[in-house]
């Protein structure tokens, strides 16, 4: 071979070999310390890219298990609030049964003072049960439409319009025929007050329940239909009540709750619905009718509970998918990487070594000029 000391080229090759192992050496160094692979972009670009929408839909799903566990919290304040209106209408479910019966005598006035004061406890709770300054029971909590034009209307309660259009609707009554007729752009619809109590403009989704003696009596529907025409009907958008759970904008990333006003007007309750026997008399029924719309309530809250419950432990397992399928991309193997590293490390020792010879071979040339 020939000998050569312009260009060593072994010591060359010995060189390049040497810096491929030290840049080995030096990327698993990097990987066994921090635990990734993919430490900047040049590991893997493509790699990157998915890792980092994983870790910012795994960050938006931790969240949405927090929006899940202050949902409960909600809904538990929300049904504690219930449980006491359910205690107060059975004391006064008591006190109308004592006072429809003879034997009150002169005492009713004493009844009816205690049932006009629980009748504002009612509304007092109602007002003042909250939830990060939100009141729950009052029917502004809800993921629908609401209306104020028929909210203090005398003789209905559990007025409802969440899933009515948007807007004015006209009301005409006819006190001839106990009909009345909601107009909302082209549509008419109209329901007779002689059918049923429960009144149900199914296709415009507008309902309302009068009260017992209105439905007895055609003088109080005749006053009914009067106020429900002068005020006619303005639905507005509902409050957002919505719960996220879900890292996208999508309509079942989020669950709608809807918690139904417990005010003593939409229980079709009042003041002085006891000063008589007779009026005690004819409010047992909606009393009752008042505890069973509270308990009704209240299970819907508990179906509510038990979706966000099931929600919470898609969370979780998504949550457990999302980060295996991160660290496949960008975790390290830490064997493999310790493989690469003991065998980086050793090529770094023989090139060191072999570079060291290769430096030393044109010293032989020397041997020439002896």
């Amino acid at each position: 071979m020939g000998l050569r000391i312009q260009n060593n080229i072994a010591a060359i090759n010995a060189h390049r070999h040497l810096m491929v192992a030290d840049k080995g050496l030096s990327k698993s160094l990097e990987r066994l310390s921090s635990g990734y692979r993919i430490n900047v972009a040049a590991d893997d670009a493509a790699g990157l890219a998915i890792s980092e929408r994983f870790r910012a839909q795994i960050a938006s799903l931790k969240v949405a298990q927090r929006n899940v566990s202050e949902a409960n919290a909600l809904l538990q304040t929300a049904e504690g609030g219930m449980i006491k209106i359910g205690e107060i209408l059975t004391r006064m479910k008591e006190l109308a049964t004592q006072a429809a019966s003879g034997n009150a005598g002169d005492d009713i006035g004493k009844l009816s003072n205690e049932y006009n004061a629980l009748v504002l406890e009612i509304d007092r709770i109602s007002d003042s049960t909250k939830y990060a300054n939100k009141a729950l029971l009052d029917g502004t909590f809800n993921a629908g439409n609401t209306t104020t034009t028929w909210s203090g209307i005398d003789s209905i309660y559990n007025v409802s319009v969440l899933n009515a259009a948007t807007g004015a609707h006209t009301v005409t009554y006819s006190a001839t025929t106990n009909v009345v007729s909601i107009q909302k752009g082209t549509v008419t619809e109209t329901v007779d007050l002689d059918t049923s109590a429960n009144v149900n403009f199914s296709t415009l989704g507008v309902s309302f329940t009068m009260t017992e003696a209105a439905a007895a009596s055609n003088g109080l529907k005749d006053t009914l239909g009067a106020a429900l025409a002068s005020a006619n009907l303005n639905v507005q958008e509902g409050t957002t009540a919505s719960f996220q759970v879900g890292y996208s904008e999508a309509a079942y990333d989020s669950i709608g709750i809807t918690i139904d006003s417990v005010q003593s007007t939409d229980l079709g309750l009042a003041a002085d619905d006891i000063s008589t026997a007779a009026s005690a008399h004819a409010i047992l029924d909606d009393i009752e009718t008042a505890i069973s719309t509270v308990a009704e309530s209240r299970g819907d809250i508990g179906a509510y509970q038990n979706r966000l419950g099931y929600a919470a432990g898609n969370l979780a397992i998504s949550v457990e998918n999302f980060q295996a399928a991160e660290s496949v991309i960008r975790d390290v193997d830490m064997a493999a990487e310790m493989t690469a590293f003991t065998k980086n490390q050793i090529l770094l020792q023989s090139g060191t070594a072999m570079l060291a010879q290769a430096n030393l071979a044109p010293q032989q040339i020397l041997a020439l000029f002896g």
